[in-house]
């Protein structure tokens, strides 16, 4: 199965919202195997499941029970990116929402939100997390408000939910919630949604153009086929999970997995601008930060889960990635979320 990434910005939006309410954020990037420079990567996505790991580290750091709800206040708007150009150069907000349904997958691999319209309001179904992540507190209350905020951005603050639905449970604070989000908010629903007048669909945008629509578009359908190019190396790193016991981790042991033709998985990695063996590689390393970080496994035994035939082989491709000895790193990382490892 495809491992499920989220764009970088989002992280980046929120690591903003927490510079500004104080919190230490230095704290949460030591206990995540992160830092600053990391959240800034060119290009970054995030993989969906660290989500659980972040926002509890965000707790636990922040001492603050619905630091979610609290950050959310503090967002920057969402600005800058293609799916901004896309609603500013459409005629209207609809026409906007319209079309960035089809490249929401330029916010996450696991977005699948809906949308139509019931009676006066219109209704976004906010499937924008794995099942899990779906019924997360703190990311529910901080994406809806992330929406809400770049909405209002877009329609020069035009926009307001007359209702929200989550999927999560509360058992106090829901008139906190409420005062927050300004309107009335349903907590234990099947589906988190945000609902607004559907006037709002009519709002025109001062900045529609019609030429530009056609180029962000492009640009749009170019980032998304590039997603596309990189999901074969989330296939190869599947089945080199799969192989690393075996010592069978090749190129042509990948490809029959496959059931294609190692020159055509050769094609397609250097189309992802990557390689086989730096796929390899990465995910050893990731592999064995993993296990250094989160358990008490020997270095021998990580040797052979990471598909080495030798210590001293492992030891220098170690010092390679890391310019640190496994030793030092587990020195150094022991205690740390299992995200260290998923990064």
């Amino acid at each position: 199965m495809q491992e499920l990434r989220d764009a970088g910005v989002m992280l980046r939006l929120i690591y903003e919202a927490m510079k500004q309410k104080g919190v230490d954020t230095d704290a949460i990037f030591s206990r995540l195997g992160v830092d600053e420079a990391y959240v800034y990567t060119e290009q970054l996505r995030t993989p969906h499941s660290a989500q659980l790991y972040f926002w509890q580290a965000v707790e636990d750091v922040s001492g603050d029970p619905d630091i979610g709800l609290h950050l959310g206040e503090l967002l920057p708007a969402y600005k800058g990116q293609v799916l901004e150009y896309l609603f500013l150069s459409s005629p209207t907000f609809g026409e906007g929402l319209r079309r960035a349904q089809n490249y929401q997958r330029l916010l996450s691999d696991a977005a699948n939100t809906d949308f139509f319209i019931e009676g006066d309001d219109a209704c976004m179904v906010l499937d924008a997390a794995s099942d899990e992540v779906s019924r997360l507190k703190h990311f529910n209350e901080c994406f809806v408000q992330g929406v809400i905020i770049f909405f209002r951005s877009i329609t020069n603050n035009s926009f307001y939910p007359s209702r929200i639905e989550f999927e999560h449970e509360r058992t106090e604070g829901q008139a906190h919630v409420a005062e927050i989000l300004g309107c009335d908010v349903v907590f234990g629903a099947e589906e988190n949604r945000l609902y607004f007048p559907v006037k709002l669909l009519a709002h025109a945008s001062p900045h529609a153009e019609p030429e530009l629509l056609d180029l962000h578009e492009r640009f749009a359908s170019e980032q998304v086929a590039r997603l596309e190019k990189r999901d074969i190396v989330g296939q190869v790193e599947r089945i080199v999970a799969e192989l690393l016991d075996s010592g069978e981790v090749t190129l042509d042991a990948v490809a029959g997995r496959l059931e294609i033709k190692p020159r055509t998985l050769r094609t397609r990695l250097a189309e992802a601008e990557t390689s086989f063996n730096q796929v390899l590689a990465d995910f050893r390393y990731r592999l064995a930060r993993q296990l250094l970080a989160t358990t008490d496994e020997s270095i021998d035994e990580i040797v052979y889960l990471t598909g080495f035939s030798e210590p001293s082989t492992f030891y220098r491709a170690f010092k390679r990635w890391s310019n640190m000895t496994p030793i030092e790193y587990r020195k150094t990382a022991q205690g740390k979320d299992a995200m260290v490892a998923a990064m």
